[in-house]
C-alpha cells in the first residue's frame, strides 16, 4: 500500500509583521514631512508665551514681520498695498482663509497693528498671532 505524501505535511499559520512594521514605519515619515510642511514662511525670532496654540491648518497664510520690518505673505516679500491686493484675491476664493502673524520680537508694535488694521479692514476675522513656547 502506497503512503500519501499530504499526511506528512503541517500547515504553519503565521502573520509576517515586517512588512506591517515597514508600511507604518513609512506612513509615520511621511506624515511627519507633510506636518512640517504645512505653514511657510521666513525664519524669525518669536516672543514667547505660556500658551502658544499649534493648531495650523493647510490653508492657513502666514504673514511674516522680520526684524528689519520686511512684510512676507508665505515666503515672498510683499508691501502692505501688495499685501492687501493679495489677501482681497484669496478672500475672494474662501472668505474663511485662516491667517497666522509672525512677527520677530525686535519689531515695533507699529508694524503688527498695521497689519491687523489690513486684516479688520479686509474682514479677515479668523487669525491667530505665532509665538514660541515659554520654557520654565
Amino acid at each position: 500500500m502506497s503512503k500519501n505524501p499530504y499526511e506528512e505535511l503541517e500547515v504553519h499559520a503565521e502573520l509576517n509583521v515586517v512588512p506591517l512594521l515597514d508600511l507604518a514605519w513609512n506612513l509615520l515619515i511621511v506624515f511627519i514631512m507633510v506636518v512640517t510642511a504645512t505653514v511657510q514662511g521666513i525664519n524669525v525670532n518669536l516672543p514667547k508665551a505660556s500658551a502658544a496654540a499649534g493648531n495650523i491648518k493647510p490653508a492657513t497664510k502666514a504673514i511674516t514681520i522680520t526684524a528689519q520690518g520686511t512684510i512676507y505673505l508665505d515666503s515672498f516679500p510683499v508691501t502692505l498695498a501688495e499685501l492687501e491686493t493679495r489677501l482681497r484675491q484669496l478672500k475672494a476664493v474662501n472668505p474663511n482663509f485662516p491667517v497666522v502673524i509672525k512677527g520677530d520680537e525686535k519689531i515695533s508694535y507699529k508694524s503688527v497693528i498695521e497689519v491687523l488694521d489690513l486684516l479688520s479692514r479686509l474682514d479677515i476675522t479668523q487669525l491667530g498671532l505665532v509665538t514660541q513656547r515659554l520654557v520654565k
